[in-house]
């Protein structure tokens, strides 16, 4: 029987498969906004479109990936061969969107039309099987958690590359253009991700075997709806995503215009927030070993709330110094949630399957994956209808309004999001002692039905 004791290695390696992930992921939070208004030369309306569009592929590709997990197995395991097979397209995807061809607005429309959604389907394929496969290293619920720290850990590792790397790296490269600098410095992380999800396949091992259930998306989703704690961890999934990225997607003209950064500035500013972030994941694995991951969960995301609140009132134009420190709380006691949020996707399967008798895996963190691009496509759409009423135009001095409205973007507007996502999670159950109980009843459900094959 093989441990379910993950090693230091294995964690992170499992961990660096994150980081390939968030290459993009962190890219779409907190520069693909602001590159494509201030660099490409986009429209906010029309790039706010664009992300809306996008959603839309997802709400086909999600769930069929998800669906492929979990009708194909290989020698390799059930989720680990598609970060031998796919990391190199996925990181040329990269390298793709960031290229600005020197084109007619129109055809450059279409140009970050077809990017951008490669982009998508390419991270749907390697971000499902990523998610899935902390169901299968280990059965320990400690070790998830455990792993998950480090997974998240090396996450925040991705946005300090993006966010402190890139721009002044562009900058540095483009030799005043700043799109090829672009072009070049995230051609890198493309690089980057693709060496790191091969890292990741190379090191992990599936130890955990469920039997999937034969059914069609049809019966799986049927299934899946009467999983009423996966139900709560859409919605709170989608909600969090929605403040998360509007205030990413903003930091970056907040820094430039509210607070008057230059190209260093903004890029410490937007790392300020990474570092809160980073100390957030050790932070977390230390609390949730004392104190209730829920009500961790529960309560950050109403703090995040007040603390927005405070900071829109607090930090006038120019206040360099007291806009870097009440971000930096912001971003430290909303990301204290991110490694309860994401072992819980795991125990809400197992709890599904307690429940119905019937296990949806590969469907369920498909689920979860689509209403987390989802909340990245509405809050995208949200930014670029802001950006629009609010007057804004790229690379020029902003009104009041203009200033006023990127403020409350980046503070009270998330903020609300997040006091409802907090606010959602009193409805979830599954805390470590619930779910050890449910494992229990279901051993001992186990054990009776194979002592006695006639009780059903």
């Amino acid at each position: 029987m093989k441990t379910q004791k993950l090693t230091v290695l294995e964690k992170v390696g499992f961990g660096s498969g994150d980081t390939a992930v968030n290459l993009v992921i962190s890219s779409m939070f907190l520069i693909v906004a602001y590159f494509y208004t201030d660099i490409f030369g986009l429209k906010p309306s029309h790039m706010g479109i664009l992300f809306l569009v996008a959603r839309l592929v997802d709400a086909f590709t999600d769930p069929l990936m998800g669906m492929i997990t979990d009708k194909v197995d290989t020698r390799w395991g059930r989720y680990r061969p598609y970060f031998l097979f796919l990391s190199v397209p996925f990181g040329l995807s990269i390298f793709l969107m960031f290229t600005t061809p020197d084109w007619s607005y129109n055809a450059k429309l279409v140009w970050a039309y077809a990017t951008y959604i490669l982009v998508t389907v390419m991270f749907t394929s390697v971000t499902i099987p990523y998610i899935s496969l902390i169901g299968v290293l280990t059965a320990d619920p400690k070790e998830r958690l455990s792993a998950n720290g480090y997974r998240l850990f090396l996450a925040k590792v991705a946005a300090f590359l993006v966010t402190i790397i890139v721009p002044i790296m562009a900058e540095a490269w483009g030799d005043g253009d700043l799109a090829v600098g672009y072009q070049a410095s995230m051609g890198l992380m493309g690089i980057l991700g693709t060496l790191l999800f091969l890292f990741c396949f190379f090191t992990t091992t599936e130890r955990v075997k469920h039997e999937v259930q034969d059914k069609t998306f049809g019966e799986q989703l049927k299934i899946l709806l009467k999983n009423d704690q996966w139900l709560v961890l859409c919605a709170v999934c989608f909600t969090g995503t929605l403040g998360y990225v509007i205030r990413s997607s903003v930091a970056a003209y907040y820094a430039k215009y509210y607070l008057g950064a230059d190209a260093k500035m903004l890029s410490a500013f937007m790392t300020t927030g990474v570092t809160g972030a980073l100390l957030a994941m050790i932070a977390s694995t230390w609390i949730t070993k004392r104190y209730c991951k829920i009500q961790l969960f529960r309560w950050t995301q109403l703090a995040v709330g007040v603390l927005s609140v405070i900071m829109f009132f607090a930090v006038q134009p120019g206040d360099i110094w007291l806009a870097f420190i009440l971000y930096f709380l912001i971003s430290f006691v909303v990301d204290l949630h991110a490694p309860v949020f994401w072992s819980a996707i795991a125990e809400s399967v197992d709890y599904g399957q307690a429940k119905t008798g019937k296990r949806v895996s590969g469907l369920a963190f498909g689920g979860i994956s689509f209403f987390q691009k989802a909340g990245m496509g509405a809050a995208g759409f949200i930014v670029g209808l802001l950006l629009t009423y609010f007057n804004y135009e790229a690379n020029v001095e902003q009104s009041a309004f203009t200033l006023t409205g990127i403020a409350l973007m980046l503070s009270v507007i998330p903020g609300l999001f997040h006091a409802i996502m907090g606010g959602l999670m009193f409805k979830y159950k599954i805390t470590d002692k619930f779910y050890e109980e449910m494992k229990r009843d279901s051993l001992a459900d186990s054990a009776l039905a194979e002592a006695d094959p006639n009780i059903s």
